[in-house]
């Protein structure tokens, strides 16, 4: 962290709680009596609510997409790079708004929280929940906010998944949507990563069928493996060869199972990070809502008629070395909005960076996307747009 706050930083922020006592409907069949949405804002909202911008997370992010909670942080929030004072989500213009969604585990209710009717952690009883289930909390979050339309929903990933439900269900609320690095279905192959790593969780002796709480455990191992697995996908071949190549961690081969090579040391210290950081159960619960989303399995699998009631421009972005929602995933999407009559801007960027580059600057992405959100803003707020926002006094359901 820097002596002083870079200008273009949102500065220090402190995370908010949302508490809902109206009961949430789950796909699944099973519903929340009460759940907590843990939140961050940054910028101001404009008199009329107008100028709102929604960031939904990917796997393992959470609210804190942007600035500091203290100075003595290590590093900002995780979207830092696109999030501030004239940046492409610049906060001089819009109210931006960055969640934890339900079943995390960064302060929103989830297998952490204790479940009223036991007393105890969730745990492996937290019901499962779907993409459709966190754009309705969303929704419900943003009217408490008094937010009935945002001028853009942007998500990377399963953010992109979010983003892109919240224009099939509630094409009405947004001004704007931008999917980055997305797909409108999982693979076989990517189901099949999301299974390794979750049969390397369950399989941990510390796991205790997810009642390791209980006996004051962690599967640590097993988070470790799943977080080693999951990283190599979001990397190119490229970019983990320029960053370590072959490069031996000592002068010679150990000529046993240690560590050789740095990219081994580099992804045991992303798991045995990871490990500590993160909640297995949670864990399990997202990589499930990644393999069921799935929009055209409502529409009789076609992907063109799913994508009938969007009603707004949309932005579409993938890269080029991202094997794990390859560029012609992106395509199948923009292909069934340009069937289905929508208006769709697409953008492949030159990236060496693989997945990970849709959380990296880069000059191309940052152009692309800013000068859509200067597009959704003036939209969004019209006359208004030379005018300086004014904060405004919200109240939570």
């Amino acid at each position: 962290m820097p002596d002083s706050l870079p200008p273009d930083s949102v500065g220090l922020v402190t995370p908010q709680t949302a508490h809902f006592n109206t009961p949430l409907e789950l796909a699944c069949g099973r519903r929340l009596e009460q759940y907590s949405l843990v939140y961050e804002t940054y910028g101001e909202l404009n008199a009329d609510a107008s100028n709102a911008i929604l960031i939904c997370h990917a796997l393992t992010g959470h609210h804190h997409a942007a600035g500091y909670h203290a100075m003595s942080d290590r590093k900002p929030g995780w979207w830092d790079d696109y999030i501030g004072p004239g940046k492409p989500i610049d906060t001089s213009r819009f109210f931006v708004i960055a969640l934890n969604n339900i079943g995390g585990c960064h302060g929103s209710t989830g297998p952490t929280s204790i479940n009223p009717e036991t007393g105890e952690q969730w745990g492996p009883d937290f019901p499962l929940v779907t993409v459709p289930d966190w754009v309705e909390s969303q929704k419900r979050l943003a009217e408490s906010l008094g937010i009935t339309r945002f001028a853009a929903v942007v998500g990377g990933s399963l953010g992109g998944m979010q983003a892109l439900q919240w224009v099939m269900d509630h094409p009405d609320r947004v001004g704007h949507v931008a999917i980055i690095a997305c797909t409108p279905k999982l693979s076989a192959q990517n189901i099949a990563f999301n299974e390794v790593a979750r049969q390397a969780i369950r399989s941990d002796p510390e796991f205790h069928d997810g009642w390791y709480s209980r006996v004051d455990a962690v599967p640590k191992r097993g988070l470790k493996l799943a977080r080693m697995v999951g990283h190599i996908t979001y990397l190119s071949e490229h970019s983990m060869g320029t960053k370590f190549g072959r490069d031996l961690r000592q002068d010679r081969l150990n000529f046993g199972y240690d560590v050789d090579f740095q990219v081994e040391s580099y992804l045991r210290h992303q798991g045995d990070t990871f490990s500590t950081a993160f909640d297995a159960n949670t864990y399990l619960l997202m990589t499930k809502a990644l393999d069921y989303f799935d929009p055209a399995a409502t529409a009789g699998d076609d992907l063109s008629a799913a994508m009938a009631p969007i009603s707004c421009p949309v932005l579409v972005v993938s890269f080029t070395t991202d094997w794990r929602f390859a560029p012609s995933r992106s395509r199948e999407l923009v292909n069934a909005m340009i069937h289905a009559g929508k208006s769709v801007s697409y953008a492949n960027i030159d990236s060496p960076h693989g997945h990970d580059a849709f959380l990296l600057p880069g000059e191309r992405y940052e152009t692309v996307l800013g000068n859509f959100l200067t597009r959704a803003y003036d939209h969004a707020c019209g006359a208004q747009a030379t005018q300086k926002p004014s904060t405004k006094e919200t109240s939570h359901a």
